[in-house]
């Protein structure tokens, strides 16, 4: 039996509802205060007509029945009482990238027919020079920031929609049919929407209980978790994990600096509330937040887990963690938009290692032609792909969302495009996603296997791969390079350090040594750019 992401939050609410719920800056917010506030909210919608108009069992998987709120914030309460207060109103909160130029949001509100949207008061500005180009979009709840922007036309304030509308429980009965929707990041193509069933995507990516009965559910939350969730809510694992708090019945803490990664604000919460659980994206995250260690001394004794996900976390810098917190667990989280939370590695005392993960039931390696699935120890490299419960498709596209779950010997799969090879001893051995795959002299070189190799020297604060036409080659391997303070390194000892990793056929071609790595706010490697600098 499955159930309503709002009905489980409601649930283990009324079992704690004295005790904190989410911290942002000096405001601690109860389960009881989180729940009101985000019935209010879940009201407010309903007012204005939003909810479900069709049911899902009369549509395809590329398809939704409900209105769809889009947020536009940076991390703080309001992000997660919107998605939850969503939830409860059976409107489907969707992520928005508040990067994006007017041309890029102009794209991603009219292709998910945002008919609502909550904004923080500095992305006005480029939401007002689309807002005449997106006809049904009409409620804007509008998040007062220290911007000084005026109230958006035809806008509320946040604080004011939830003061007019209701406390008591929505007159609406939610559904895990409802769906939770998950935009892509876009770094190598146009962004997509994956349409989840919420009841699916409360467990497989929010972590969910799968007990059959809500009893067991609140009997599982117990609220020993304490977590910090250092990348942007934006990013699924942002998100992801702190659903996954609320299902543990915790506490989520928001950073008082949510608009950028500022590490002494991240150890200096972490020693001042003793919390135990810390979410980063990868390299991007660890190399700051290693630096700083490095000049300041913290009291991080309380600190039991460090999780990344998103990214990869080269073993170099697990090992400097270790160094300074010997007695951190660190686990690496594989897992994708399309199929939710796949596989994780534990690092723990000496020997951290990346790329290999333990393969799970309900995943699986498919051939490269997608018509069998892979036994360990066959040398193809194939695909990583999960089956069980997935999402239903990308929103609008019924074409992408056969190619992404195909269906092999009856068993539908999620194929989100991460290539690997099943070891030995049911070992997967991650190679990296195909889209950034460089093709070179017949060879197929993976971008993040090289990235790795040349992270390992310890004088490289950032590195991106990117391929670039060669007349020899057809392609060749560019590594787009960031030198750390104090460190004189040059294309020599970055080529002599690769060499110890991976084959000579895979070792760049040319280095270009730049101030700073662009990357997504959520520490994911922008390729595109990164295809450019290499002068692709």
């Amino acid at each position: 039996m499955q159930f309503a992401v709002a009905d489980i939050h409601e649930a283990i609410a009324a079992s704690r509802p004295d005790a904190d719920c989410l911290v942002f800056r000096d405001r601690r917010f109860s389960w009881a205060e989180v729940t009101e506030r985000t019935r209010r909210l879940a009201n407010y919608l309903i007012a204005r007509g939003l909810g479900v108009r069709t049911g899902r069992a009369e549509l395809a998987g590329h398809e939704s029945g409900q209105s769809h709120l889009a947020i536009y914030l940076h991390n703080g309460n309001e992000y997660l009482e919107s998605m939850l207060g969503s939830f409860k109103a059976r409107v489907a909160p969707f992520n928005v990238n508040y990067r994006y130029v007017a041309e890029e949001l102009l794209y991603l509100l009219s292709d998910s027919v945002a008919e609502a949207i909550v904004v923080h008061s500095q992305f006005t500005p480029v939401l007002a020079e689309v807002l005449p180009h997106l006809h049904q979009l009409r409620v804007v709840i509008q998040v007062p920031d220290d911007s000084g922007h005026d109230l958006l036309a035809g806008a509320t304030w946040y604080e004011d929609a939830l003061a007019s509308s209701s406390p008591d429980k929505p007159a609406v009965t939610a559904s895990p049919d409802d769906l939770y929707v998950l935009y892509t990041g876009g770094t190598t193509g146009m962004p997509k929407g994956v349409l989840w069933r919420n009841g699916d995507a409360n467990v497989e990516c929010f972590g969910g209980s799968t007990a059959d009965t809500m009893d067991g559910i609140v009997a599982e939350a117990t609220g020993g978790l304490r977590s910090l969730l250092a990348p942007p809510f934006m990013h699924g694992a942002g998100h992801w994990m702190s659903f996954r708090t609320w299902n543990a019945g915790g506490t989520i803490f928001v950073q008082s600096i949510p608009e950028r990664l500022d590490p002494a604000d991240v150890w200096r919460l972490i020693e001042r509330e003793r919390l135990n659980f810390l979410l980063i994206v990868g390299d991007a995250f660890a190399r700051p937040l290693l630096d700083e260690l490095e000049r300041n001394s913290y009291d991080l004794t309380s600190l039991t887990v460090l999780l990344s996900g998103g990214a990869p976390l080269t073993a170099n810098l697990k090992e400097e963690f270790l160094h300074h917190l010997p007695t951190l667990m660190i686990v690496d989280g594989l897992g994708s938009s399309e199929a939710g939370g796949q596989l994780s590695q534990v690092s723990a005392g000496s020997g951290a290692t990346t790329g290999t993960f333990p393969l799970t039931a309900g995943n699986h390696v498919l051939s490269s032609d997608l018509t069998r699935v892979l036994s360990a120890g066959d040398a193809e490299i194939g695909w990583l792909a999960k089956s069980g419960r997935l999402a239903l498709g990308y929103l609008g596209d019924e074409t992408k969302t056969a190619r992404t779950y195909p269906v092999v010997d009856g068993v539908r799969y999620a194929v989100p495009g991460d290539r690997a090879r099943h070891l030995a001893g049911d070992v997967l051995e991650l190679h990296g996603r195909d889209s950034v795959t460089i093709n070179s002299g017949g060879e197929k070189i993976f971008a993040e296997e090289v990235e790795a190799a040349i992270k390992a020297h310890p004088g490289v604060y950032d590195c991106v791969v990117a391929g670039r036409p060669s007349q020899r080659w057809g392609n060749e391997v560019v590594a787009v390079v960031r030198i750390r303070e104090g460190y004189d390194v040059d294309e020599a000892a970055l080529l002599a350090e690769a060499r110890q990793h991976i084959a000579r056929y895979k070792l760049p071609k040319a280095f270009v040594f730049v101030p700073e790595i662009v990357r997504s706010p959520s520490g994911k490697a922008d390729y595109r750019w990164a295809k450019q600098t290499a002068g692709a």
